[in-house]
């Protein structure tokens, strides 16, 4: 596993700041759950002591300071909230009149406003929330509420939510760190892939596990490393065959022209050795043409020319230009699709991609067969299909014909090089298709699977494709 510095880790940040948010969350919760209870006594508390003294001075404020002692009298005597209630009657002269406090408060406190004062009840210090109102006699009336139980009930409270913000604390500190080895690890899982890479294990991968965000990167990645592993591959197969297919015409080559020298040869000698080592670089430079068009096409730099083509079209533009060959070799071409058919893509590649397959199918079903050829609207797509009716490919070989260089046995007595369905397939992977390979009923079927494309609008839609020119597919020619 690879070990991250803290302070350099995404995992440790992102813990840290769900970790924060986490305890944020936990403080608003707090917050109001403490306003929520307490802060409800308390206004509950402040609204019976004004709703008391509003009550007794507005109904008794007026009458002889004997007939609201006995109402007061009543309230301390009638076991509602006796162990709270607060009640002192002082008449215009200072005389304590009736009450459960042992002392007067402080004579300067603000009337008719609720305040906290430190007071004696019963005998007893206690603190209490009280107002005091003025009566139209003269006289003082005190009302309260003993703070004692509230005070025990906020500091119940606070106990309970310190420790639950204790708890809360340890279990984001714990799930941070959790979160962070998962993090990590999961991070880990895929630079040790990349290490073993580096190192040049191609085969390495990412184990898969769950079906999160990291299984689908885990899955996209480890799609992208098959693709380099087969590309390495095509790259160390091409340096094999180019080592071993080019050095025979390379080494031919020189020997014509050595020969050609330590001899007494006469001009005409000279002209025709001369003449064969051209034919032999230029047959040189047609297989490195054609590797530099699969890397192109394997490249992705077509693409922004890509437009909607007309399938049916380039297949009827091939069949007209292949058709003289084809009669020469005695194979008979036919148009087995009927219409439009429609595509987005490099017009001028696929081009290359369906003249590859004519001249395979002309080149190897042999002399009396049929070629058909069709475009066609699919499920996934569009296809364009060429079927012969030669004699086929073994199975064995079937995914080998798109290597480089690769041919078969039977084949190697005509001319070519094994680069034409490598051309095809690089095409068709660049128009995000494929092409298979494979045996039907009678002879081979190539078909190229590719993606739909809208019709064109306007008048000029089906005629906006061009004519294709010999010229454009001459170099396509010995594939």
């Amino acid at each position: 596993m690879f070990s991250l510095k803290p302070t350099r880790s995404i995992g440790t940040r992102l813990a840290i700041g769900n970790g924060v948010m986490l305890a944020a969350t936990i403080l608003v919760i707090s917050a109001v759950f403490y306003f929520g209870t307490v802060g409800v006594l308390d206004r509950s508390i402040d609204g019976k002591i004004v709703a008391i003294s509003n009550r007794l001075v507005s109904t008794y404020g007026t009458r002889p300071l004997t007939v609201l002692s006995q109402e007061i009298n009543q309230e301390l005597t009638d076991g509602i909230d006796s162990d709270t209630e607060i009640f002192l009657l002082i008449s215009s002269t200072g005389e304590h009149i009736v009450g459960n406090l042992s002392g007067i408060p402080d004579s300067s406190t603000p009337k008719g406003q609720l305040v906290n004062r430190e007071v004696t009840r019963e005998g007893r210090p206690s603190s209490a929330r009280m107002i005091v109102r003025e009566l139209p006699n003269g006289g003082m009336l005190y009302v309260g509420r003993d703070l004692s139980e509230q005070r025990s009930i906020r500091d119940l409270v606070l106990r309970a939510l310190n420790a639950a913000a204790v708890i809360a604390l340890v279990l984001v500190v714990v799930g941070a760190y959790i979160f962070r080895r998962q993090i990590e690890g999961r991070i880990g899982e895929i630079r040790h892939t990349a290490g073993d890479i580096e190192a040049g294990d191609l085969k390495s991968r990412i184990a898969i596990s769950g079906d999160d965000e990291f299984a689908r990167l885990s899955v996209d990645i480890n799609r992208m490393l098959d693709r380099i592993e087969q590309l390495m591959s095509g790259v160390r197969h091409v340096s094999n065959a180019i080592a071993h297919d080019l050095r025979t015409p390379l080494s031919r080559v020189r020997s014509r022209l050595d020969d050609a020298l330590r001899r007494d040869s006469t001009v005409g000698a000279l002209t025709d050795a001369a003449r064969t080592a051209i034919d032999g670089i230029d047959d040189l430079i047609l297989v490195f043409n054609k590797l530099l068009q699969i890397a192109e096409a394997e490249s992705g730099l077509r693409t922004e020319s890509f437009e909607t083509v007309d399938l049916h079209r380039i297949i009827q533009d091939m069949v007209e230009l292949y058709d003289a060959a084809a009669e020469e070799r005695r194979v008979e071409l036919y148009i087995a699709s009927h219409g439009a058919v429609w595509a987005r893509g490099d017009r001028d590649l696929l081009v290359s991609a369906v003249a590859s397959l004519i001249d395979n199918a002309i080149k190897y079903s042999g002399p009396g067969c049929r070629v058909e050829l069709g475009a066609y609207s699919v499920a996934a797509g569009a296809s364009i299909v060429v079927q012969d009716d030669g004699p086929g490919v073994p199975e064995a070989d079937l995914p080998k014909l798109v290597q480089r260089f690769y041919r078969l046995d039977r084949a190697r007595s005509q001319p070519g090089n094994g680069l034409g369905l490598a051309i095809v397939s690089a095409i068709a992977t660049l128009h995000r298709g494929k092409l298979l390979l494979a045996n039907g009923a009678r002879g081979l079927r190539a078909s190229i699977l590719l993606p739909p494309g809208r019709p064109p609008t306007g008048e000029a839609g089906v005629e906006a494709v061009a004519g294709v020119l010999p010229q454009q597919v001459a170099h396509l020619s010995n594939p």
